[in-house]
């Protein structure tokens, strides 16, 4: 089972800055997660530089809206793809996705109990 942590003084935080416009903003974030995931994994082994500049997005994204552990997936992305260590990016995007969708469904629950 993927572990799933959310920051949830990160989440607090965006909701203090951007007020009324969180709950819109969160939802796309969410669905940014999920384009920046699936690109990233289709550039690993097709176009390097996509495939890092996809998981830097991916990495800022989540841990500004604190979704650590896929921040933390996508920084190990990064870092390895950036290092010249592209078995051990293309083991760590085998649960990308799987962060991704737990992170979604943690910060909409999150925010459905607000």
């Amino acid at each position: 089972m993927t572990e799933i942590n959310i920051d949830e003084s990160a989440l607090e935080s965006m909701e203090s800055l951007l007020g009324e416009q969180f709950p819109d903003t969160l939802e796309f974030c969410c669905a940014e997660f999920e384009r920046l995931g699936n690109e990233a994994i289709a550039a690993i082994g097709q176009d390097k530089e996509a495939a890092i500049r996809h998981s830097h997005s991916l990495k800022s994204n989540a841990a500004q809206f604190g979704a650590a552990s896929l921040a933390e997936v996508a920084r190990l992305i990064e870092y390895n793809l950036n290092n010249g260590n592209d078995e051990q990016a293309v083991n760590a995007a085998h649960g990308l996705m799987a962060q991704v969708t737990g992170s979604q469904a943690k910060l909409n629950a999150w925010l459905a109990g607000r």
